[in-house]
């Protein structure tokens, strides 16, 4: 057994640790963490520490980017050790999840023995624990620099840490990790009192933007305080000319702004006309409170920024909208209602969410709904199914291109996806089909946040929220080379697993009820019918194509104002799974019984109806004409519809 009676004065708390540990009975070959949370703990872990996550997040990727390519991690703990969030360098982060230190581990010195996080936590006060000071024999390589953070009251709620290996740690290094503590304390400290503000996005931006931004603060009875210059050549004035102003003078909608944070809400990124100097002018406003000790508003601060061009594209011209919202998801499901729960309380962040699920859970309503519950509501939603692009165009749908920078590029060049949706969301569907060399190029859009069109060398700068989905395990795709490991790390930040509907049965019925409402309103078609003995075998049914095969079912059965026989379109009941059994209400259809032999009955008897007049039972069906047409077309292919006389009106 080691001994640590040879450490300097300063690091005393290393004896005092290992002296702990061996009263605990730490086994020094010991691997991996006594104490690791199952995904769903976690995901309870996650919800309750939500505040501490969200504000640590910009503090841990800064602190991650003073050593970004020098074998380095950083993470976030909670007061009992447990792992919130990690970021770092491929190769040493792979070390570390080999040894399972990942989100949901605890490292508190008795599931781990003595560690700077641990450690911090015990003694109260920043710790560095170097090489074999670790007393886990599997931690001598790394150099741990962490300190805990305290809420207002001073009371420890987390603890951040700095992780390399030996030979790459600065005597600065655990200066760096306090200073971000410190930070967090104090962000913490505001947040108290402006719990619906973002503050530390809010204070990040005002900074960032007063560069290039223009600057005007307001007392709250309109008057013009100060005024940067920025904003007086924005404008067109003299900066003593604008402090002359009140604020209804210089831009349209000042009782607006006043009157929302005066109500405690957010005024972010709205559109305002400028009375300019020379002409009405169209700005883009954000406005920050000013609260006193009291927490009552004082002053306002304005940030003008101008309206980019981009954004008028996708949200003007191409109509780039998110259509679904929460509301719009239906279910009652307790642990699907806690994935809801989750998906909102995420929607702000500026993390990378990553929707895992089979096909036809819905994976796509989600990212829409998380679009639409943000604050970014009001800007571009693009949609990118990775998987439906041809590998020769998927760059230039991405990125952009400039003009003539190939063969059949468009004159003027044409603005990327992730230009398009500046300032709101891109969702990536299927983002296991991206070929890698793409993946390389996401990555760096995804941490530098600028893109660059193809032929050009200029460097643009977006703001973009990025969502992706995928049905494929892309832990599995990376151990395949199919997949980039840096990139599963980068867009598996805030992870949601969408339940498939044969884990939420008793949703079943409430979905049918709402497909079957929505469907025959579409359709101006009458309910169907389904007797209890079909719902309990609709209900027993596995679903292997989950919603969207429930939702096809019951469009099926509106259309053909019966419900089919069997098993839903003929399928046999998924092997192996619990509650998998075949619909028996009614005699099986027999084998030749699919929804190719269903449909075309019923298109060749709605024919018969209207005396083969294709228009007038193509309304009838509620497809197109040429959709119609091209069914006939099968139809004749097969036999089916030989006998039909059609007529076109």
């Amino acid at each position: 057994m080691r001994e640590a009676t040879n450490r300097s004065a300063e690091k005393d708390y290393i004896a005092r640790s290992h002296e702990r540990c061996r009263a605990l009975g730490i086994d020094e070959g010991r691997v991996h963490s006594a104490r690791i949370l199952s995904d769903a703990q976690l995901f309870d872990k996650l919800e309750a520490r939500r505040e501490l996550v969200l504000v640590a997040e910009p503090f841990l990727n800064q602190l991650y980017d003073f050593v970004r390519g020098s074998s380095f991690f950083s993470m976030l703990t909670d007061a009992d050790g447990c792992i919130l969030s990690m970021i770092g360098d491929e190769a040493i982060l792979s070390e570390a999840f080999a040894l399972r230190m990942a989100p949901g581990a605890y490292m508190d010195e008795a599931s781990i023995g003595t560690n700077a996080m641990g450690t911090c936590l015990a003694e109260g006060k920043p710790v560095q624990v170097s090489g074999d000071e670790h007393f886990v024999r599997a931690y001598h390589r790394w150099t741990c620099s962490s300190a805990p953070i305290r809420d207002a009251d001073g009371a420890v709620v987390g603890a951040i840490d700095l992780t390399g290996y030996c030979e790459n740690v600065h005597p600065h290094t655990l200066g760096m990790v306090v200073a971000a503590a410190d930070a967090m304390g104090r962000m913490l400290e505001v947040r108290r009192y402006n719990d619906e503000l973002q503050i530390s996005n809010t204070y990040l931006e005002a900074m960032l933007d007063s560069i290039s931004a223009g600057i005007v603060s307001i007392g709250l009875d309109g008057t013009v305080r100060t005024v940067n210059s920025h904003a007086a050549q924005m404008f067109g004035y003299d900066e003593e000319s604008i402090r002359s102003m009140r604020a209804a003078d210089l831009f349209e909608g000042w009782d607006e702004v006043r009157a929302s944070l005066a109500a405690g809400q957010r005024f972010l990124d709205e559109d305002v006309l400028v009375k300019a100097a020379t002409n009405k002018l169209q700005f883009n406003l954000s406005a920050y409170p000013i609260l006193d000790a009291g927490g009552s508003l004082r002053d306002i601060i304005l940030v003008f920024k101008d309206v980019k061009k981009v954004r008028k594209l996708a949200n003007r011209i191409m109509g780039r909208r998110a259509i679904y919202t929460f509301d719009k998801i239906i279910g009652k499901n307790a642990g699907f209602l806690r994935t809801v729960a989750f998906a909102k309380k995420m929607a702000d962040s500026r993390s990378t969410i990553l929707i895992m699920g089979e096909s036809g859970t819905g994976k796509e309503l989600f990212a829409q709904a998380i679009h639409n519950y943000s604050d970014r509501r009001d800007e571009a939603f693009v949609a990118i199914n990775c998987a439906a692009i041809p590998r020769s165009l998927i760059e230039s749908e991405l990125f952009g291109y400039e003009e003539g920078s190939f063969t059949g590029a468009r004159h003027g060049g044409q603005p990327g996806k992730f230009e398009v949706a500046d300032g709101g969301t891109v969702f990536l569907d299927e983002i296991g089909e991206m070929p890698l060399d793409m993946q390389t190029r996401l990555l760096r859009v995804i941490e530098e946040g600028t893109v660059c069109r193809i032929g050009s060398s200029k460097e643009s700068v977006v703001n973009v929220r990025v969502i992706a989905a995928t049905n494929m395990e892309l832990e599995d795709e990376v151990d395949k080379g199919n997949f980039r490991k840096d990139l599963f790390y980068r867009l598996n930040v805030l992870p949601m697993r969408l339940p498939a509907l044969r884990e939420r049965k008793d949703d079943v019925r409430l979905l049918v009820d709402y497909f079957m409402d929505r469907i025959t309103r579409k359709l101006n078609k009458r309910p169907v019918d389904i007797p209890p003995d079909r719902m309990r075998d609709l209900v027993a049914y596995d679903w292997p194509g989950n919603i969207r095969e429930l939702e096809n079912f019951v469009e099926l059965a509106v259309n053909a104002e019966a419900i089919p026989r069997g098993v839903p379109f003929g399928s046999e009941p998924r092997a192996g799974l619990e509650g998998s059994r075949p619909m028996h209400a009614e005699p099986f259809a027999p084998p030749s019984e699919l929804l190719s032999d269903l449909e075309r009955r019923h298109i060749q008897a709605v024919l018969e109806r209207h005396g083969g007049n294709v228009s007038e039972a193509a309304k009838a069906l509620g497809i197109g004409r040429n959709t119609l047409y091209r069914k006939l077309g099968c139809e004749l292919a097969h036999g089916t519809a030989a006998g039909t006389r059609t007529r076109s009106r």
